[in-house]
């Protein structure tokens, strides 16, 4: 054991103090600072250690191990912002690129703001690169179009088959490295940039796979510093969950500027443009496209393709006169009341909140006396269109009524109202729009409450103004 243990000393390398290197021990005192966080693939909450299940989003074996580096000191000193007074600063209005879709300017707010960054998320094969290759397509701008996803001779198909290949200076790129696709961006410093996808691209300075919160925070630093620098929009195209969110990490969507949700009905035709963030506009107006096959085509007037036209009055149908931003719509609710089979009352909604639904329920029974605990109830708005504006409160409970009564509403009504638990008819936003819309589109009566403030003016339209349920359903049948 003592001639192992002298071999085994013999063998140690001593060190030299008088060669040491005084750079490795700079590295060696950088790398003892280092600090790991393990961060959800799912939905990018940060640990300090490692656990089996996701407290934020309850998923399974998604924590994954990231290398931290902290500030220094120093690197905070040279920062050359400095304090300044608010009245001291200049205000300037953003220039925007007009695109020549009139609804994505509608939701963008204006246009494409220079050096802005838009992230726009969708389920797969709802129309997002479809709408960016028809956007390249008609601008007259030099475009540059990266697809990590496609090959060139794919999205040359799918430009084909849109038959709108105007722009002679649309150029493409396949390619997932951020670094090269930054570098050929200096070079051609094209007018706007597209990236489909942001969860296909990687980073040469970080490791792990493509997809994955590292790489999807470190690629978006890159590109959103290239944006700023050069003042080059660009749209992100984003993969969704299964939950509809964004993938990646949370903060993905506080870095960049717009964030745009493309969403609709696989099995209808209409898709629905929303803005969930917007840092140069309002996050409440709506753009509606209808898939065909020479791809995304833009409704002018949703209300004259959402209603259906009818050659007889049938029960279950009433007209709601919604409104999205500054945007009045006309939709068609249709209900179905049967009794209930199985013993439990079935209470089905397509397009409505469920839990909106059965509220609306329990104030008919309350305070109007309908016996609708034991029948079975389903709800649907056409056209595959989501909303939950509460003006649309009275139309589902004439729907009902018209079901359960089996009488049919006079197609030339409709209804603008919210609901309160005590049965009371609440005031809507904007009433006098929706009136307006009503009537440019040649609609008889619509049933507000009294208590919205009207301007005193005579409209083409007879309005029906109503304080409870119990005079709604004497006034309505």
């Amino acid at each position: 054991m003592k001639l192992n243990h002298e071999n085994q000393t013999a063998k140690t390398p001593k060190i030299d103090f008088k060669f040491f290197n005084y750079q490795i021990f700079l590295e060696l005192s950088r790398m003892a600072k280092l600090k790991t966080i393990y961060f959800c693939q799912n939905c990018g909450a940060q640990y300090s250690q490692w656990h089996g299940q996701c407290k934020n989003c309850g998923e399974w074996n998604t924590l994954v191990e990231e290398v931290v580096e902290k500030t220094t000191a120093s690197a905070v000193a040279k920062s050359k912002s400095h304090i300044i007074n608010i009245i001291e600063v200049e205000t300037n209005e953003e220039p925007r690129i007009k695109t020549p879709s009139e609804e994505l300017n509608r939701v963008l707010g204006g246009g494409i703001v220079l050096g802005s960054v838009t992230l726009i998320g969708g389920e797969p094969g709802i129309g997002k690169s479809t709408l960016l290759l028809q956007l390249a397509l008609k601008m007259k701008k030099k475009i540059l179009y990266v697809s990590g996803e496609e090959s060139a001779s794919q999205i040359k198909m799918r430009a084909d088959r849109l038959s709108e290949l105007q722009n002679p200076e649309c150029f493409l790129f396949t390619e997932t490295s951020v670094e090269k696709i930054l570098h050929e961006a200096k070079k051609l410093m094209p007018d706007f940039i597209i990236i489909d996808s942001i969860q296909t691209l990687q980073s040469q300075l970080i490791e792990s796979s493509p997809g994955t919160v590292s790489q999807i925070r470190e690629c978006s630093n890159e590109i959103i510093k290239f944006a700023k620098e050069n003042n080059i929009p660009v749209f992100l195209v984003g993969h969704i969950t299964k939950d509809g969110q964004i993938a990646g990490p949370k903060v993905l969507e506080h870095m960049v500027d717009v964030v745009l949700n493309f969403d609709g009905d696989r099995n209808h035709l209409f898709r629905l443009l929303r803005a969930n963030k917007n840092r140069f506009g309002s996050t409440a107006e709506i753009g509606i496209y209808e898939m065909i096959s020479q791809g995304l085509k833009e409704i002018k007037n949703p209300s004259e393709v959402l209603i259906t036209k009818k050659s007889e009055e049938l029960s279950g149908n009433a007209i709601a006169v919604t409104l999205e931003g500054n945007r009045p719509m006309l939709l068609e609710i249709q209900a179905l009341v049967s009794t209930a089979v199985y013993g439990t009352p079935q209470r089905s909604s397509t397009g409505f909140d469920s839990k909106r639904l059965n509220m609306l329920l329990a104030v008919l029974e309350k305070r109007a006396g309908f016996q609708l605990g034991s029948k079975d109830v389903f709800l649907n708005i056409t056209g595959g269109i989501k909303t939950d504006d509460p003006a649309l409160d009275l139309a589902v409970v004439a729907s009902i009524l018209s079901s359960n009564e089996d009488i049919a509403i006079p197609d030339h009504y409709c209804f603008a109202g919210e609901i309160g638990l005590s049965g009371e008819i609440r005031p809507v936003a904007q009433a006098e729009q929706r009136i307006t819309e009503a009537e440019k589109l040649g609609y008889e009566k619509i049933f507000i409450s009294n208590l919205n403030k009207l301007p005193k003016r005579k409209f083409g339209i007879k309005i029906e103004e109503i304080s409870k349920i119990e005079d709604f359903v004497e006034k309505l049948f």
